[in-house]
Order: C-alpha cells, then sequence, then structure tokens
C-alpha cells in the first residue's frame, strides 16, 4: 500500500503533517509492506490548484490512500471516485502516524471540521 501525507516541509518521516493538505508544498509517499516502509519526498509540481488536481496528484503517484488533517468535502469526493481512501483528522509526526496505521491504532480528531475553514475552502 502506499500511503500519501501531505507534509509540512521536505523532511519525509520526520515531517509533520500539514493541517490542510491543499497548503502543502510536499507530499511523503510512504510505501508500507507489512511491519516495514520507505518513504519518498515529492514536492508538487503547481504553485497554484484547481478541483481535483491534487487527487491526480496523489494519483499519478501511485497513492492508494491520503492521510490528512483536514480536507473538504469536494476533494474526498476526487478522491473516493479515483479509489483512494481518505482519512481526515491525523496529526503529527507523519513517521508516528505511519507506526499507528500499521498497528491498525491511528490517532484521529474526529472533531477537525470544527476549528478550520474546510467547508468554505474555494479555489
Amino acid at each position: 500500500m502506499k500511503i500519501a501525507i501531505p507534509s509540512e516541509d521536505d523532511k519525509g518521516l520526520e515531517s509533520m503533517v500539514s493541517m490542510h493538505f491543499g497548503h502543502a508544498q510536499y507530499y511523503t509517499f510512504v510505501d508500507v509492506e507489512k511491519d516495514n516502509y520507505t518513504a519518498k519526498v515529492v514536492k508538487i509540481p503547481f504553485a497554484e490548484h484547481g478541483p481535483g488536481d491534487l487527487p491526480n496528484f496523489v494519483k499519478e503517484n501511485g497513492g492508494d490512500m491520503v492521510v490528512a488533517y483536514g480536507m473538504g468535502g469536494r476533494a474526498i469526493d476526487f478522491f473516493n471516485e479515483m479509489g483512494i481512501e481518505v482519512v481526515t483528522g491525523v496529526s503529527g509526526k507523519i513517521d508516528t502516524v505511519i507506526k499507528q496505521i500499521i498497528k491498525g491504532e491511528v490517532k484521529r480528531n474526529p472533531d477537525w471540521e470544527e476549528g478550520g475553514d474546510f467547508h468554505r475552502h474555494e479555489h
């Protein structure tokens, strides 16, 4: 499985999950096989993005799942239509998040939408 995580910087597993996937300049793509995983950082190839651009970017890079803190409903729909699983409400260091996913114990904030502008996000 390849997990795509919007990252605050280009430090890979040492990066923090970006608080809003649409504002990240980097994605960390993590290949997970059982308990083993490797990461690759990819810089977003466009400065501005429109509807569907980031889901297409994740798909083109082989992502099966996207893990983010905040994401708008429209983006979630695009990912779902492409067969990419979406997990929201996740924050912290990417290495820690991957270990939690492998154990099936990912920590999520179910109220992440309460504190952001995710319903009003426009392009």
